[in-house]
C-alpha cells in the first residue's frame, strides 16, 4: 500500500538481521513517511553489540529491555505494549513489525481489526500464521536483491527434444512452470482479471497486485525471479496479453488479460 502518511516501524532486534535494517527502511519509506523508528532489545547482550553503529546511523530509537528471567527475553512484550499504546493514539496509518516470530501474530491481528494497515517484515522461515495476519509481508531475503533478481534464472524451461521415426525432433517450445507457488499466482491473476477487468476484459496490473497482496500477504514477485509483477506477467505470453492504455489525464496504465 503506497502513500501512507504516518508509519510506525517497530524492530525486534533479537529476531532480526542487522545487515538488513537499512534495506528495510528504504523498502518501507517507498510506502510513506516513517515517523517512529524503534528497535527493542537487551543491548547488554553480546549478540547485539554490533547494533550500536547501525542504530546511530539510521536514527533509530533504541529501547532497552532487560531479560527478567534467564534464558527468556522480554523484548516481544515490550514491543507489543508500545504498539498498543501507539494504536490507541489513533494517529498512525500503518505499523511495521520487523520480526520472524509467530508470537507477534495476535498483535498483527489486533492492529488489523482496528482498521490500521499492518506490514510484517521477516525471514522466509517466518510462520504462516504471522505472515497471514498482516496486510502485507516482506521477506528480508528479497531486500537489496535487485542484482540477484536479474541473474536469477526464470522458473521455466523447455522440455527435452523427442525422437521421431529415428530422427531428432526439434526441441518443444512448450514451457512448463517450476517455482513453488507460481501456479497459485497465476490463479490469482486470473481471478483478479475476472473481478477487476474493464469492458474489454483487461485488468490493471496495479489492481491485480493489490488483490494478490490481500489474498497472499507474503507475495513478492522477487520470490519468482522478477523485480516487478508486470515483468512476471509479460514473461508468460502464452497465458497473458499485456498492453498500455492512455487515461483521461494522458498518463499510461499497464493492463493485461488472460488467454482462455
Amino acid at each position: 500500500m503506497d502513500n501512507l502518511q504516518k508509519i510506525a516501524l517497530l524492530i525486534d532486534a533479537d529476531n532480526t538481521q542487522i545487515n538488513k535494517i537499512e534495506s528495510v527502511i528504504r523498502e518501507i519509506s517507498a510506502r510513506g513517511r516513517i515517523v517512529v523508528k524503534r528497535a527493542y532489545g537487551n543491548w547488554k547482550k553480546a549478540g547485539l553489540k554490533n547494533w550500536e553503529e547501525e542504530i546511530k546511523k539510521l536514527a533509530i530509537n533504541a529501547t532497552q529491555q532487560f531479560d527478567y528471567v534467564s534464558g527468556k527475553n522480554a523484548t516481544d512484550m515490550a514491543l507489543v505494549i508500545d504498539a498498543m499504546d501507539m494504536l490507541y493514539k489513533d494517529i498512525y496509518d500503518a505499523f511495521v513489525i520487523v520480526a520472524s516470530d509467530s508470537d507477534y501474530t495476535p498483535l498483527a491481528i489486533r492492529i488489523h481489526e482496528s482498521g490500521v494497515y499492518v506490514i510484517g517484515v521477516g525471514e522466509k522461515k517466518t510462520p504462516a500464521a504471522f505472515r497471514n495476519a498482516c496486510d502485507e509481508f516482506v521477506f528480508l531475503e528479497n531486500l537489496d536483491a535487485e542484482d540477484e533478481v536479474k541473474k536469477t534464472p526464470k522458473t521455466r524451461k523447455k522440455k527435452p527434444a523427442k525422437k521421431v521415426a529415428g530422427k531428432k525432433a526439434e526441441a518443444e517450445t512448450e514451457i512448463i512452470d517450476e517455482g513453488s507457488g507460481l501456479e497459485e499466482v497465476h490463479e490469482l491473476l486470473k481471478i483478479a482479471c475476472d473481478k477487476y477487468s474493464d469492458d474489454d476484459n483487461y485488468c490493471k496490473v496495479s489492481s491485480a497486485g493489490a488483490y494478490i497482496k490481500r489474498a497472499m500477504p507474503d507475495f513478492d514477485s522477487r520470490n519468482y525471479g522478477y523485480s516487478k509483477l508486470v515483468k512476471l506477467i509479460s514473461d508468460f505470453p502464452d497465458r497473458y496479453e499485456v498492453k498500455s492504455i492512455k487515461t483521461s489525464n494522458n498518463s499510461s496504465v499497464v493492463t493485461y488479460t488472460y488467454k482462455e
